[in-house]
């Protein structure tokens, strides 16, 4: 079962969440940066604050509980030693590292961290993907999460899942893997939505052997007034539904589906605008 991350500082919504099974919960602490660089995009800029970790960590029973920090800061290290400190202090199950470059910038976060939380190191960055072999064996590192939205950017792409059709993420895979790393990547929509549809970005988990993935925003979305809206457990449950069906492909429909799936994505890098 692969983990599904929902991405909130909402304790109602936590709880909501806490009661399915295979849930990791996201509180996001990362701000730095991240306007300028995703300037002009539809894209999430978290307002979650540190108080809210504890909030979340104290309706939790089952789902462990994720925080990702701002990335390092190499010339003010004592910056980064303090949200650490907060984040182990409010009771984080694992802790996210997003934004590094180079193999030396995760191997101080790790010693920072010093082996108070499972780390898991978010490469999205054309640095972190080309210096992989460099740091996959850091110390405490529990799993790489490919984080597509800034790895494509970073790499002068047009659409968000090109990285996934140009083979990057097939790469990381297997080096995680070799390594016994957990390796997870993007975000899916609900199974019959999004742009690239969510059982399709599932079935490419799959053939990966991804063990975790972050809901989207409109996945995560409660039931609306419109008539006909699916219920956010009745979408958790499509969803899975789908992951044990797609489960039993055979290698040639595997093969077929990865084919068909790159071609969608080529079809839709083409009627984006490159990457700034």
């Amino acid at each position: 079962m692969i983990d599904l991350l929902s991405i909130t500082n909402n304790p109602a919504q936590a709880a909501q969440c806490d009661r399915l099974a295979g849930m990791r919960i996201f509180v996001d602490l990362e701000r730095k940066g991240k306007a300028e660089r995703q300037a002009g995009r539809n894209t999430f800029i978290s307002s979650h604050q540190m108080a809210d970790v504890g909030r979340i960590k104290a309706v939790l029973k089952s789902s462990r509980l994720m925080v990702r920090v701002n990335p390092i800061d190499m010339a003010d290290l004592h910056a980064t030693r303090t949200e650490v400190d907060q984040v182990v202090a409010e009771g984080a199950d694992l802790i996210m590292l997003p934004m590094f470059s180079t193999a030396s910038e995760l191997q101080q976060f790790s010693v920072i961290v010093n082996g108070r939380l499972p780390i898991v190191a978010l490469l999205e960055t054309v640095g972190a993907l080309h210096s992989l072999d460099d740091w996959i064996g850091t110390r405490g590192i529990y799993e790489v999460f490919v984080g597509l939205n800034d790895l494509h950017i970073s790499l002068g792409c047009s659409f968000m899942f090109e990285p996934l059709s140009l083979g990057y993420v097939d790469r990381v895979a297997a080096v995680a893997q070799q390594a016994g790393v957990r390796f997870g990547f993007g975000g899916i929509a609900r199974t019959t939505e999004g742009l690239l549809a969510g059982r399709d970005v599932l079935g490419e988990h799959l053939r990966l052997g991804s063990q975790a993935v972050i809901l989207s925003r409109t996945f995560n979305r409660t039931v609306s007034d419109s008539q006909g809206d699916v219920a956010f457990e009745d979408a958790v449950a499509e969803l899975r539904k789908a992951e044990r069906d797609l489960v039993h492909r055979l290698p040639q429909q595997v093969e077929q589906d990865r084919l068909r799936v790159a071609g969608l994505i080529r079809q839709l890098a083409a009627t984006e605008k490159p990457a700034a």
